[in-house]
């Protein structure tokens, strides 16, 4: 799997296109495309085809025009990821009043991204370590933070914490889009893979040799279709990560 990182283009062009930093008026005819509309067809065609399909000469047959004419709006692929990042990150519903107060607001924020993540798989491709700052995403960041602000930690703490969550759901989507990539591209479910996996694995794994994993497996394996539902391990870890957060609190307030 190709990775793609955003940034990695020229940082003043990706901010003035970010922003829509209107360069001297070009004489001549009106644009035919905005960049908008240009990042809005990178994004359905990433999530049609995949992040790999994706190219300048791709997104100008899409568009209807030519590559030479594409490349004047945009200059490379580079700073089209950024823009294609910054879009996508308009999306989250970003309510003012939520209730169960920080917890509740962080746990928004966790199952808003991992949705977002779901709708556009091609995210996970995308390393990120140098952030396209459009408006979107800083709005975005501006408002996570705000459902840390004032309950005890420094800024330091609360843009960790909020790295930490995200990073989280990160992970956690990975897993649940690997496990249905694995589903839809198996014949059999994933019940009847274990079910034929059986006969040998009680052959092989003797408890006596493994005593806490056939402990563990077989209660796990009793209550199978919980066990591995994604949504139910997304929210033990995401609570497991607010006690962690509710636990620093209280050591910062006491």
């Amino acid at each position: 799997m190709t990775t793609e990182y955003s940034g990695s283009g020229d940082p003043r062009r990706s901010i003035e296109l970010l922003w829509g930093v209107q360069e001297r008026p070009r004489r001549g005819p009106k644009p035919k495309l905005t960049v908008p509309q240009i990042a809005a067809v990178a994004v359905a065609v990433a999530d049609q085809e995949g992040l790999a399909a994706l190219s300048m000469r791709r997104l100008a047959e899409q568009l209807g025009v030519t590559a030479m004419s594409l490349y004047t709006y945009v200059p490379g692929k580079a700073e089209l990821i950024d823009l294609m990042l910054d879009t996508v990150n308009g999306e989250p519903d970003m309510p003012a009043d939520l209730p169960g107060g920080w917890r509740g607001r962080l746990r928004h924020i966790a199952c808003q991204n991992r949705a977002m993540y779901l709708r556009h798989p091609w995210l996970l491709q995308v390393a990120t370590s140098r952030p396209p700052l459009g408006p979107n995403l800083v709005a975005k960041y501006d408002y996570e933070l705000r459902a840390l602000d004032g309950i005890g930690l420094t800024d330091v703490e609360m843009d960790l914490t909020l790295s930490m969550i995200n990073d989280y759901v990160h992970g956690a989507a990975r897993g649940a889009l690997h496990a249905v990539q694995v589903r839809d591209s198996s014949e059999v479910t994933d019940q009847e893979w274990w079910e034929r996996a059986a006969p040998v694995l009680s052959k092989v794994l003797r408890p006596e040799r493994y005593p806490t994993a056939s402990r563990v497996g077989v209660a796990a394996g009793q209550e199978f279709d919980a066990a591995y539902d994604p949504e139910r391990s997304f929210a033990f870890g995401l609570d497991r990560l607010l006690d962690g957060v509710a636990a620093l609190i209280a050591a910062r307030t006491d």
